[in-house]
C-alpha cells in the first residue's frame, strides 16, 4: 500500500511539473507558462501602454533575437493573466544590432547567408497591433537600406526620439 501511495505521489507530482506553455496572443512564440493561483497579477482594467527599446542582436544570425521573443511573451503574460489584447498598447523602438533583424529575407541572406528567422515573428507581433520603429540613426550606421526592411517595420527618426515621445504620452519604458 505504501509502494502504490509513493508511485501515485510521484506520477501527480510529475504531471504538476509537465505543465505545458500556452500561446493566447502571439500563437507560434512567446511561449508562456500560465499561473493560475498567482497572488499578483495584471489588472485587467488598465489599459497597457509600453514602449519597448529593442537593442541587442542576436547571438547567432540563423536564431530567433531573443529580445522579439520577449514581446510575445509580454503580450502572452498579459493576456493570460486576464488582460484583453485591445487593452494592450505596444510600441517598439529597435536600434542597435537589433536593427539587423529588421532586413527582408533578401537582405539578411545577403549579409548572414541565411533567411531572417525573425520574419514571422515581426508577422504575428503586426497583426497583434504592435507598433514598430526602427532608429533611421542606426539603419544609417549599419548601412542598412531602408527599401530592403520588413514591411511591418516603419522608420522612424531615432530610437531616442520615439522613447521620449512615447515616455511624454505617458507608456512606461522597458528596455530588453
Amino acid at each position: 500500500m505504501k509502494l502504490l501511495f509513493t508511485v501515485c505521489l510521484f506520477v501527480f507530482s510529475m504531471s504538476v511539473l509537465a505543465q505545458s506553455r500556452v500561446n493566447p496572443v502571439i500563437k507560434n512564440y512567446g511561449g508562456i507558462f500560465p499561473i493560475p493561483y498567482a497572488d499578483e497579477k495584471p489588472d485587467p482594467t488598465l489599459n497597457y501602454n509600453i514602449v519597448i527599446e529593442i537593442e541587442r542582436g542576436s547571438d547567432k544570425p540563423d536564431t530567433l533575437n531573443w529580445a522579439l521573443n520577449n514581446v510575445a511573451r509580454l503580450l502572452n503574460l498579459h493576456v493570460s493573466g486576464g488582460v484583453s489584447k485591445e487593452k494592450l498598447h505596444v510600441v517598439l523602438a529597435i536600434h542597435g544590432s537589433a536593427a539587423y533583424t529588421v532586413m527582408n529575407t533578401e537582405a539578411y541572406r545577403a549579409k548572414y547567408g541565411v533567411d531572417n528567422p525573425n520574419l514571422k515573428l515581426y508577422e504575428e507581433l503586426s497583426a497583434a497591433g504592435v507598433k514598430m520603429f526602427v532608429c533611421g540613426q542606426s539603419l544609417i550606421a549599419r548601412k542598412i537600406d531602408r527599401t530592403k526592411m520588413v514591411p511591418e517595420v516603419k522608420v522612424a527618426t531615432s530610437m531616442l526620439t520615439t522613447l521620449t515621445t512615447y515616455k511624454l504620452k505617458g507608456y512606461v519604458a522597458l528596455k530588453f
